[in-house]
C-alpha cells in the first residue's frame, strides 16, 4: 500500500513511512499499553473478589490509565545523586525503542503491514526484542542502587537463559512452515483451525506450549517476574525511577507482551485468519477464498494489481468479489482487512489476558527454580520437540507443493495443496483437543461470572462453594460456635 501511494519517488515513500510511524504506530502502541494496564487492574480486581478501578472516567474507571499518564508526565523527574546520569537517562529509551521497532514488522492484515517485504520477519522480531534486556541492565547499573542492580542481574540471567528454548520453539514453527516471512505465515494458515501450525503435529503443539512458558519469562511476567519482585527488591531495576521515565518501562513491558503474543499468533495460531477458514460467513459474503489469496500472493498477482489499479486491482487478483450493494471490489477488500485485523488483535489480546490471569493466580518462584525450569526442563524438551518435528515431516506424507511461475513452492501446500489422510487426521484431532480445553475453561469462567450477573451487589461472589469454603469479612471476623461455648463456660466458671 505504501509503494502504491509513493509511486517511484523514494523521498515521498520516506515521508509517508515517517508520517505513519508518528501518527499511527506510536499512538497505537500507547493505546495498547494504556488499555492493557487498565485491563490488568480489572483482571486483578476480579481475581481477588473486588472490582478494580471504577471512578475515573465513569464506566469501570476506563480513564484511570490516562489519569495516571498525566500524573507521571507532571511528576518530578528525580535522578539519584550517585547515579550514572547518562546511563540512567538512556535506559528507559533503550527499553522502549526495541518494542517500537518490532511493531514495524507485524502484519495485522493482508494490507496492513508497515514492511511487507521483510523476508526474515520472525528473526527480526527476536533480534530487536533481545535488545530490551540492555535497557534493564543499564537501568539497574546506572541507578547506583543494590536493589536495582539485583533486579537487573536477575533479568540478565533469566532473559539470556530463556531465549534458548524460546528460539528453538520458533525454529520448530519455522521448520513446519518453511518460511520466516510474517506475511507468508499468515497466508499459509488460511484454511481454518485445523490448518493452524500449532496443530500440524504433536511435537509443534508441545513446542507452542514451551514457547508460551518461555515468553512469560521473556516478558518478565509471573511466575517469572524476578527482575521486579516488589516483596524483596522494592520494584527491582526501576526502583529509582520516577515520572515519565518510570512510565516508559511499563509501556515497554505491555507493548512487548503484545509483540510476543503477535509472534505466537502469526507462527502458531493462524495469524489474521478466521478459525472457520473459507466457510466463515464474512469471507463468503465478500467472496474471499484463503487458498486463492495465497496463490495470488505467491505468484505476484497482488503486487501487480496494486501497481495497476490500486485496491480494486488487489481485490480482483485476490478473488475478493466485493459487496454487490456498493458495486466495488475495493469495499470487499476493506471489509477483509478490518475483519482480519479483528481476528489478529483478538487472538493476541487473548494471549495477553492469559498472561494477566496467570500473574494473579500463580505464586512467584525463586531464581534457582527459574533457571532449573529453563535448563533442566524447557531446554531438553524443546530439543526433543525439534527432533520430533523434523522426524514427523520426514516420515509422514505432507501436502504436495504447488507450482508457481514454473517453480514448485512446497510450503504453499499447507493452504493450497491436498493434505494426506494421516496428516489431516492428526491436525483435526489436535484442533479438537484444543477446542475442548478452551470450552472447558470458558465453562469454568462462566460459573464464576454467573454469580456476578445474578447477584444484587456489584461485587463478585466471594466463593463458588460458600458452604464448603466460606470467605469474606463476615466469616473472618465472626466468633465461631466453639469460641462462644468457651466464653460461656468461662463465664459460668467465674460465676460459680
Amino acid at each position: 500500500m505504501i509503494d502504491y501511494l509513493a509511486g517511484n519517488n523514494i523521498w515521498i515513500e520516506v515521508l509517508i513511512r515517517l508520517g505513519i510511524m508518528a501518527t499511527v504506530i506510536l499512538p497505537v502502541i500507547s493505546v495498547i499499553a494504556m488499555f492493557s494496564i487498565w485491563w490488568e487492574r480489572k483482571v486483578a480486581g476480579h481475581a481477588q473478589s473486588r472490582v478494580g478501578p471504577m471512578h475515573v472516567g465513569g464506566w469501570h474507571g476506563w480513564a484511570q490509565s490516562i489519569a495516571d499518564g498525566v500524573k507521571l508526565i507532571l511528576k518530578e523527574d528525580l535522578i539519584p545523586r550517585g547515579a550514572d546520569r547518562f546511563l540512567f537517562r538512556l535506559a528507559p529509551y533503550l527499553a522502549f525503542a526495541p518494542v517500537f521497532t518490532a511493531f514495524l514488522a507485524l502484519s495485522f492484515s493482508p494490507q496492513l503491514c508497515f514492511e511487507p517485504g521483510l523476508n526474515i520477519g520472525v528473526l527480526y522480531l527476536l533480534a530487536v526484542l533481545s535488545i530490551e534486556v540492555m535497557g534493564t541492565i543499564l537501568a539497574g547499573w546506572g541507578s547506583n542502587s543494590k536493589w536495582a542492580i539485583f533486579g537487573a542481574m536477575r533479568e540478565a540471567c533469566q532473559m539470556v537463559s530463556y531465549e534458548i528454548p524460546l528460539g528453538i520453539s520458533i525454529i520448530v514453527g519455522v521448520v513446519t512452515a518453511g518460511t520466516l516471512h510474517l506475511v507468508e505465515l499468515n497466508y499459509l494458515q488460511g484454511n481454518g483451525l485445523a490448518y493452524w501450525f500449532a496443530f500440524h503435529n504433536p511435537f509443534i503443539f508441545a513446542s507452542f506450549l514451551i514457547f508460551y512458558i518461555a515468553s512469560l519469562a521473556s516478558s518478565k511476567r509471573a511466575p517469572f517476574d524476578l527482575p521486579e519482585s516488589e516483596s524483596e527488591l522494592v520494584a527491582g531495576y526501576h526502583t529509582e525511577y520516577s515520572g515519565l521515565r518510570f512510565s516508559f518501562f511499563f509501556f515497554a513491558e505491555y507493548a512487548g507482551m503484545f509483540v510476543i503474543g503477535a509472534i505466537q499468533v502469526a507462527l502458531f495460531l493462524g495469524g489474521w485468519n478466521s478459525p472457520l477458514g473459507p466457510y466463515d460467513p464474512v469471507y463468503m459474503f465478500i467472496g474471499y477464498n484463503p487458498a486463492d489469496a495465497a496463490l495470488a500472493y505467491f505468484d505476484g498477482s497482488i503486487e501487480a494489481g496494486a501497481a495497476h489499479a490500486g485496491w480494486s486491482g488487489i481485490a480482483d487478483n485476490m478473488g475478493v468479489t466485493g459487496v454487490a450493494a456498493f458495486g466495488s471490489s475495493a469495499v470487499g477488500l476493506i471489509i477483509l482487512n478490518v475483519y482480519s485485523l479483528f481476528w489478529f488483535v483478538a487472538k493476541t489480546m487473548t494471549i495477553i489476558w492469559t498472561f494477566m490471569w496467570l500473574r494473579w493466580t500463580l505464586p512467584r518462584i525463586r531464581i534457582d527454580q527459574v533457571l532449573y525450569c529453563c535448563v533442566k526442563v524447557l531446554l531438553p524438551f524443546s530439543l526433543v520437540m525439534l527432533a520430533g518435528t523434523a522426524t514427523w515431516i520426514w516420515l509422514v506424507d505432507q501436502a504436495d507443493g504447488v507450482p508457481v511461475n514454473g517453480q514448485m513452492v512446497h510450503r504453499l501446500g499447507h493452504v493450497a495443496g491436498a493434505t494426506p489422510g494421516m496428516q489431516l487426521t492428526t491436525q483435526w484431532i489436535l484442533a479438537a483437543v484444543a477446542v475442548c480445553f478452551v470450552l472447558s475453561f470458558v465453562v469454568i469462567m462462566a460459573l464464576g461470572w454467573l454469580g456476578v450477573l445474578f447477584n444484587d451487589s456489584k461485587q463478585p461472589r466471594k466463593s463458588l462453594f460458600e458452604d464448603v469454603m466460606p470467605v469474606g469479612r463476615e466469616i473472618s471476623f465472626t466468633v465461631g460456635a466453639a469460641a462462644e461455648d468457651t466464653a460461656t463456660e468461662s463465664g459460668d466458671g467465674a460465676s460459680k
